[in-house]
């Protein structure tokens, strides 16, 4: 983990907020070359989908405090709740639907650091956050591209494809953020010292982030899948292990 402790706090603060923008930056820069381009409106979203979701692993490296997380999410979540009425930022609209996912998204975010950051906890925010951005954002770019077995599950339109993927990459997020944190956490060079259990944690947490993204309605699952995998993460990883 990078620490800024031993650096003036003025100097720490600007580093962490300047990552931060500088990734968002470059997020929102690239979905306009590709909106520009001609790319279809659903590989432009989820690359924001995506990228925004990566912001909380910066936040976790860089260690930034809890305080200007929760200002960062309330702002985020103030906007992406006007994007729903206004035309703020229409790469965050979805394809053929309208609803408040953006909106839950941002709130998600907001609660997890909420609740782990306040605990010193905060790779159980990073996993429920990635395995919504990551999993769901490459479960829908390969259910629309390469999905060939649609299913319906409360009036969501799903391919088994796509929530393969999901599971995939749901099961790898968790198994490599675990490991960072118990190689942060452990000292580096332990990094897969002690990580047999997280391949066991990964199969049920991507396993109920793939139905949560499958049978969650009109956008709840940017609610659903980031708190029920980072909760269900935790408390399997504190039965098992001494945090």
């Amino acid at each position: 983990m990078l620490l800024l402790g031993d650096i003036a706090p003025s100097l720490a603060l600007s580093i962490q907020v300047g990552a931060v923008v500088v990734w968002l930056g470059f997020v929102f820069s690239l979905s306009a070359i590709l909106r520009q381009f001609g790319n279809n409106s659903e590989l432009v979203r989820k690359v924001v989908h995506i990228g925004t979701g990566n912001v909380l692993l910066i936040a976790w490296g860089l260690q930034i405090p809890l305080w200007l997380c929760l200002i960062a999410g309330g702002l985020f979540s103030a906007i992406a709740y006007l994007s729903y009425y206004t035309n703020i930022l229409p790469m965050l609209n979805g394809v053929g639907r309208k609803t408040h996912g953006v909106f839950y998204y941002a709130v998600s975010i907001t609660l997890l650091v909420a609740l782990f950051w306040r605990i010193d906890l905060p790779q159980f925010a990073v996993v429920g956050v990635m395995v919504m951005s990551w999993g769901d954002g490459v479960a829908a770019l390969v259910g629309q591209r390469w999905g060939k077995h649609s299913y319906s599950c409360l009036g969501n339109k799903r391919t088994l494809e796509g929530s393969l993927a999901m599971l995939g990459v749901s099961y790898l997020i968790v198994v490599l953020v675990l490991s960072l944190a118990n190689g942060w956490l452990g000292g580096g060079s332990e990094l897969f010292h002690s990580s047999s259990h997280h391949w066991l944690i990964a199969l049920p947490v991507a396993a109920i982030a793939t139905l949560f993204e499958a049978f969650s309605p009109g956008g709840t699952d940017n609610l659903t899948v980031p708190l029920s995998s980072a909760l269900l993460c935790y408390t399997l990883n504190s039965g098992l292990t001494p945090f």
